[in-house]
């Protein structure tokens, strides 16, 4: 790992840890008062899904990390020289999907302890059975940053460039949103009939994992059911849902091991 990408690993975990600076976050402006951390976003259980969710939101400094690290590959010649030395194409792209095992791991370990220390800091309930329910959001925001970063290693093989890989991932991910909008509000005015067929998407998929928790709040629905917007979600953690991103996960590795298969370097 070269200097530039330990600084972005190193301000990833960082940035992961100013999510504890929401806590002190308040706003008051005549009547109208608002404290973060009062709003309960720290209670046990929510603290699961609010703090995955957050967090899932700073991948990108990992991605451009992981990118980068295969464009080195290419620029330097490593990935020559260790195929020279006796690695074969099969082990290397193992040693990279470990990396990213790793990146996925370290970052719930470092969620889960730091929602830990926010949680009985902040939380009005710390009975055990409380605090260690909802968990599955800890595996949803595992399953989502492999198959993420996955996705991010099979571009980096693919164009060989780290600035138009994520160029690439950006353009996807537009693609899909439009791809979502015609068939949502043209084709399938009926969301649940656009919703079984977006659900496959790639990054839709992922997105799926964690659904978003602000609604949640009692605060927020109330101020939906004021203005007339009573909107019910599932907030769930669905294992249909990982499923599909632990599918496309096994398909970005299988893609990026026939591309270097088939690639004469």
């Amino acid at each position: 790992m070269n200097k530039a990408s330990r600084v972005l690993t190193f301000t990833y975990f960082i940035l992961l840890s100013f999510i504890a600076l929401i806590a002190s976050i308040k706003f008051d402006i005549g009547f109208f008062k608002l404290h973060l951390a009062e709003m309960g976003i720290f209670n046990f259980p929510f603290i699961w899904h609010f703090n995955t969710y957050v967090a899932a939101l700073l991948k990108f400094f990992l991605a451009i990390v992981i990118v980068s690290m295969m464009a080195n590959e290419y620029s330097y010649g490593t990935l020559k020289q260790n195929l020279i030395d006796g690695m074969s194409k099969k082990e290397f792209i193992f040693s990279k999907f470990l990396t990213v095992l790793v990146f996925a791991f370290a970052s719930t370990v470092f969620v889960f302890v730091m929602s830990l220390l926010l949680g009985y800091s902040f939380s009005s309930y710390t009975e055990l059975s409380i605090v260690f329910s909802n968990m599955e959001y800890l595996l949803a925001f595992f399953v989502k940053l492999v198959g993420f970063f996955s996705f991010c290693l099979f571009l980096g093989i693919l164009v060989k460039r780290s600035a138009f890989a994520l160029g690439f991932l950006l353009v996807w991910g537009i693609i899909e949103s439009i791809v979502k909008g015609i068939l949502v509000f043209q084709i399938f005015p009926d969301n649940k009939i656009a919703y079984s067929i977006t659900q496959f998407f790639p990054l839709e998929s992922m997105s799926n994992l964690i659904i978003e928790p602000f609604s949640r709040l009692s605060v927020i629905k109330t101020i939906g059911t004021q203005i007339g917007v009573d909107g019910i979600k599932d907030y769930g953690v669905h294992f249909s849902s990982v499923l599909i991103v632990l599918a496309w996960s096994l398909l970005f590795m299988l893609f990026s091991y026939k591309l270097l298969k088939n690639r004469d370097l």
